[in-house]
């Protein structure tokens, strides 16, 4: 049996989603943040040094970084399915929004969070202080890194289809966590066709079903 092995309001649930889109039996080994850190519990260092969620183990093999199990269980269970043919101009861009979603979304957004929590977390007199040296980095580098992140994902998505073509991918799976992240940290502004694919997708019975099984997820 396929075993997920899932944090609470983390990026693994991008990987329940697409287990119930392929209709793959899975198991479910679901984890709680520490409460004061939002950390992940040491009991995932027992299933893969690094301690972070997802992991997945499937006929013998432990994996980490959800692209790569994105790519695995697609390339395993998906029988073709949610990737574009080989060769197309369509798998070019599956490729691109594949791999932006971590190597360039997910970076500038995980700095936002973790800076307003420790502007939050100063002793009192000190947090003007934190606020101030927070705006400068979100004026200096966050907002000028993000907003034109968000606006070539606005383009790729104008009339109303998907990331890689006209039909549900791997590639939104993965930028699901992103773009739900960005609306909760930032906002999304003036940005019509990622709210709507946003709806579109959590409207999907397979993202609802791995919802009710994966637990608490704030992002949706």
């Amino acid at each position: 049996m396929l075993i997920v092995h899932h944090l609470e309001n983390s990026r693994s649930q991008r990987v329940l989603w697409l287990l119930e889109e392929l209709g793959t039996q899975y198991e479910i080994r679901s984890y709680k943040r520490d409460a004061r850190t939002g950390l992940a519990p040491a009991e995932l260092r027992q299933v893969h040094p690094l301690g972070k969620s997802p992991v997945v183990e499937d006929d013998g093999h432990t994996l980490v970084e959800t692209g790569a199990i994105v790519e695995y269980l697609l390339g395993r269970h998906g029988q073709g399915r949610l990737v574009p043919p080989d060769g197309s101009e369509a798998a070019l861009t599956y490729r691109f929004w594949l791999h932006f979603a971590e190597g360039s979304a997910m970076p500038p957004l995980v700095m936002t969070l973790l800076l307003r929590r420790a502007a939050a977390r100063l002793p009192a007199p000190l947090r003007p202080v934190g606020r101030m040296l927070l705006h400068g980095i979100w004026e200096g580098y966050l907002e000028p890194t993000i907003t034109p992140q968000l606006d070539l994902s606005e383009r790729a998505l104008a009339g109303g289809g998907w990331f890689a073509g006209d039909e549900l991918t791997g590639a939104d799976i993965m930028m699901s966590f992103p773009m739900e992240a960005a609306a909760d940290r930032v906002g999304l502004g003036e940005r019509p066709a990622i709210k709507a694919w946003l709806t579109k997708i959590h409207a999907r019975p397979a993202y609802r079903t791995a919802l009710a099984k994966g637990g608490p997820y704030a992002y949706a």
